[in-house]
């Protein structure tokens, strides 16, 4: 039976999850990014690629691609191109059987229902049979990873999961433009009120104790409120700043799931 192409809009951590999961099960998958990936879980993020030229996650190996045909050559090999389109314009060469959008924006970026054979969007933003295919439910709680056929995800409460009983104080962002200068670095234990970077000299601070479980890069401009950092309240769980979260885990398996329901279809078909 032949693999379907998959491509995938998005890096980050969430998308990377899923990136993961089809990739260690053997399709062939190619990441669509932008030119400043603004990834905060970078340790676990295949955008990093563009900076970087590659990113290793838990064995992947995320390779940035210069062109289609370089990507399709990083494919051979058996790594993860990851390619500068962020309005995804390659996909009328690319031609993928399976479109996934794992930006992650809250809303719609211009991926459409007829862009692939079947269409899939992580999260809300999207109404599964009108703007996507299927949703997959983003959201923590009994519903997470839930494959939507009908409808929408759960709309965005701006209010980030529970971890350790903390949800938006363990979130730290930027209070004012500039240029970040990491002071801590991704994994770093952090007491409440430490200096964990500087915005164009201006002190940011840890909101509680913890482990610095994401940061933005070093040296990128950010904008005031947007999202700079990431504690993590559990002081044993240093190994998960390095690994694919469960949320990320499960999302990905409800894609993986929906790509081997649409091989099953096309069995004995041409894809």
């Amino acid at each position: 039976m032949k693999k379907p192409l998959i491509v995938v809009r998005g890096g980050g951590d969430i998308a990377t999850g899923t990136i993961y999961c089809l990739w260690s099960s053997g399709f062939d998958v190619i990441v669509l990014e932008s030119e400043r990936p603004s990834a905060i879980r970078r340790q676990v993020a295949v955008c990093e690629a563009v900076y970087d030229n590659e990113k290793i996650i838990e064995g992947m190996r995320g390779v940035k691609a210069e062109s289609i045909e370089m990507a399709f050559e990083i494919l051979k090999k058996g790594d993860v191109p990851v390619l500068i389109d962020e309005d995804a314009s390659s996909l009328l060469n690319i031609k993928p059987h399976i479109l996934v959008d794992g930006i992650l924006a809250k809303r719609n970026l211009g991926t459409k229902i007829d862009m692939a054979d079947m269409t899939i969007a992580l999260g809300p933003g999207f109404e599964a049979s009108k703007d996507v295919g299927y949703v997959i439910e983003t959201q923590r709680g009994h519903d997470l990873g839930r494959i939507i056929s009908e409808g929408t995800a759960a709309s965005n409460t701006g209010i980030p999961g529970n971890i350790g009983g903390f949800t938006s104080q363990r979130v730290i962002h930027s209070p004012k433009d500039g240029i970040l200068t990491a002071v801590k670095k991704i994994g770093s234990y952090v007491k409440k009120g430490d200096v964990i970077a500087l915005v164009d000299g201006t002190e940011v601070y840890a909101s509680i104790d913890g482990i610095i479980r994401g940061m933005i890069r070093d040296g990128y401009i950010v904008a005031p409120g947007l999202k700079i950092a990431d504690i993590d309240p559990r002081w044993e769980e240093l190994k998960n700043c390095f690994t694919i979260s469960d949320k990320a885990r499960c999302i990905g398996g409800s894609v993986l799931t929906l790509v081997c329901g649409y091989m099953v279809n096309m069995n004995g078909k041409d894809i």
